[in-house]
């Protein structure tokens, strides 16, 4: 029998690529949309579900499970980019952010795990970001969702493991997905004290993901890591020089590290 695989945000982007790899690989896949009526050409089944509505996860995992009658793999990758001086973003969109990118894949877990642990097996892959990593101007609160994720995900792995379940973290660097359209960014405003620097650093984020890597290579990382018997807790995929960063962060001191971010931003 096909392992069930469910793809949280898979209508574009990573999810759509992990999806579209994984179902020509023989999986049966769901993934899901917020308006999956909206969506056209999808090759696998989307469910209406918004992570920020506990009520829609529910409602869409029980209806997959009802279909299939188990549930393998969840691929957490619904997530939505923010960017703006902290001083400058409203609450409420730093608030929108950790609904999607924090609240909203927990919601998710909790919301599987009872099946999974029924069937004694299962593997959940929360999509981070090379950026949960470091906290990056101008985008503090996209690495402050982000590294938060990483970090439950690190402590819920130990809880589980008896029940036969394996949770893993995957973090991409930049990949050339509509991600920067859909984000909210702080406007710049004319007259800011950030007005400059923070203008120069949005477009120079832009270029980063426009040039980003296929999100073909995240499909196939994520292909390798189901194939493993026990996965690690860690993953990055991405440029050479993204990952390497993180060692850097490891190794240099705070200041060195702070400095060396600051002349990538030119800050």
């Amino acid at each position: 029998m096909s392992k069930v695989v469910l793809i949280t945000g898979g209508s574009s982007g990573i999810g759509k690529s992990i999806g579209e790899f994984l179902h020509q690989k023989g999986f049966a896949v769901y993934g899901t949309s917020r308006n999956p009526d909206k969506v056209v050409h999808s090759i696998f089944p989307l469910v209406a579900l918004d992570v920020r509505d506990a009520k829609s996860i529910h409602l869409a995992i029980a209806k997959i499970i009802q279909e299939t009658g188990r549930l393998d793999i969840v691929i957490n990758n619904a997530g939505v980019g923010i960017t703006g001086p902290l001083e400058e973003i409203p609450m409420e969109e730093i608030k929108n952010n950790f609904e999607t990118n924090f609240f909203g894949p927990i919601e998710v877990m909790k919301a599987v795990l009872p099946q999974m642990r029924s069937q004694q097996s299962g593997l959940i892959i929360n999509i981070t970001s090379i950026a949960g990593y470091m906290g990056l101007p101008y985008r503090s609160v996209y690495s402050a969702s982000k590294g938060a994720l990483e970090l439950i995900t690190e402590a819920l792995r130990m809880e589980v493991k008896p029940f036969g379940i394996q949770i893993t973290n995957v973090a991409p660097g930049d990949f050339a997905t509509n991600i920067a359209a859909g984000r909210f960014h702080a406007p710049v405003t004319i007259g800011s004290a950030y007005e400059k620097v923070y203008g120069d650093v949005l477009r120079t984020m832009d270029q980063h993901v426009d040039s980003g890597s296929n999100p073909n290579e995240m499909a196939e990382a994520v292909y390798q890591i189901i194939q493993e018997t026990n996965p690690r807790i860690h993953y990055k995929v991405g440029a050479f020089m993204q990952k390497f960063s993180i060692i850097l962060k490891r190794i240099l001191p705070d200041k060195v590290y702070e400095k060396m971010l600051m002349n990538h931003y030119n800050l």
